[in-house]
């Protein structure tokens, strides 16, 4: 197989399976510079299928830095008027949306002033789509794309190739089918999340080197993996790769003590050794080797920022931890472990919820934010437990391998 033919191989893997684009629909893809050749590749296949529009966005770090840097204060959070109303007609026109992931300069804004950097988001931009997308409202998903920088993160070297290896294997994209091993991946997912609904349990609990943290879960919720459905009705796979059950926790009901198992990318720096901990669904302590400060920024840009709104799990099986890579992108690396995420929730773990105001949504447990940003907490010496409402354990992971049946 020729470059050339992988990158369609994969645009297509990404455009009629990820966000599984429909004819006559509008789709905004969102890049950095450094994936010009694969854009391009979503494009055309996009428009093969059917597009009405694709729009395309270079999002370029390098800009972001001179705005941290330069801007005045109180324009750092402000929202561009045509994004959000381009936001508004994907969702009227019931549109796509494709985020391409594979940071070339993970640490470019090391050296900024974290607080500067926690608040250089478009605020309203951020809510609005993490609001559409998270209802399904917007149809989306997320890939990531290999390039010598993000290489060079990862092996130390720009070895695009070993990476595209790498990418292949947790992508399904080395399958003879990857569309049909795509539809089997996602049938096992189900059949878990199926078993996690049928227990109904009250709480979560990890416990291993530094860790042992109780989250607990929301009466009457459930849990969600790989595909999921638009409010439109068509089928879409929201992360490529995917390896994760999930569900948003009671928001006031996390305790303990938590210790991150890989790094964390976030906002240009690489935050390494995090830990937590945890008092009435609160983060209340923050420690890091690196990145400390920009954790605890972004913790404070609103109420809910410190408060749980994902927890995952994630098995031995997961084609991403068989690399034996730290992909140094959280798409990727949530994937390999068990994960939690601070700030928003998903207001479709609850039945109705989509259609709940925020204070209903609140009171039930499910946590509100502008920001959403996972770490990844699981090992194979990380023990996951399901617990009843009655206060039994009942085993879920024990060095990796899954056990409910």
């Amino acid at each position: 197989m020729t470059p050339e033919e992988r990158l369609i191989r994969y645009a297509r893997l990404v455009v009629e399976v990820g966000a599984n684009v429909q004819p006559g629909q509008m789709v905004r893809v969102v890049a950095q510079p450094e994936h010009l050749d694969f854009v391009r590749a979503v494009a055309e296949v996009a428009y093969e299928r059917g597009a009405k529009y694709v729009e395309v966005v270079y999002a370029d770090p390098h800009v972001r830095r001179s705005r941290i840097r330069h801007a005045p204060e109180d324009t750092l959070d402000w929202s561009p008027p045509w994004t959000l109303t381009l936001l508004d007609e994907l969702t009227r026109e019931h549109g796509a949306f494709i985020s391409i992931t594979g940071d070339a300069e993970p640490e470019l804004l090391a050296d900024l002033d974290p607080k500067r950097i926690a608040k250089t988001r478009p605020r309203l931009v951020a809510e609005k789509a993490l609001k559409e997308t998270g209802e399904g409202n917007i149809a989306w998903t997320i890939v990531g794309y290999p390039n010598p920088g993000w290489a060079e993160t990862v092996f130390g070297e720009p070895d695009v190739e070993r990476l595209w290896d790498a990418v292949a294997v947790a992508t399904r994209l080395d399958e003879d089918d990857p569309v049909a091993a795509w539809r089997a991946h996602i049938e096992k997912l189900a059949v878990r999340t199926a078993m996690l609904d049928e227990r109904a349990f009250d709480a979560v609990r990890f416990r291993g080197p530094g860790t042992d943290l109780t989250v607990g879960l929301i009466k009457g919720s459930h849990w969600i993996s790989g595909s999921e459905m638009s409010t439109f009705g068509t089928e879409m796979v929201p992360n490529m790769p995917t390896e994760e059950i999930f569900t948003s926790p009671d928001r006031r009901r996390t305790q303990g003590t938590v210790r991150a198992t890989m790094p964390l990318v976030v906002n240009g720096q690489i935050v390494r050794d995090l830990a937590m901990r945890f008092e009435q669904g609160r983060v209340t302590e923050v420690t890091a080797t690196t990145g400390a400060e920009l954790v605890r920024a972004e913790m404070a840009t609103d109420d809910g920022a410190s408060k749980l709104g994902e927890v995952s799990i994630v098995d031995g099986d997961s084609r991403v931890g068989k690399t034996g890579i730290v992909f140094f992108d959280t798409l990727f690396d949530e994937n390999a472990a068990c994960h939690i995420a601070y700030g928003v929730g998903f207001s479709k773990v609850v039945p109705g919820g989509e259609a709940m105001s925020r204070e209903a949504l609140l009171e039930l447990g499910i946590n509100d934010s502008t920001v959403h940003t996972d770490f990844m907490i699981g090992s194979p010496e990380v023990e996951v437990d399901g617990i009843e409402q009655g206060g039994a354990v009942v085993p879920i992971l024990r060095a990796g391998e899954w056990q409910l049946t």
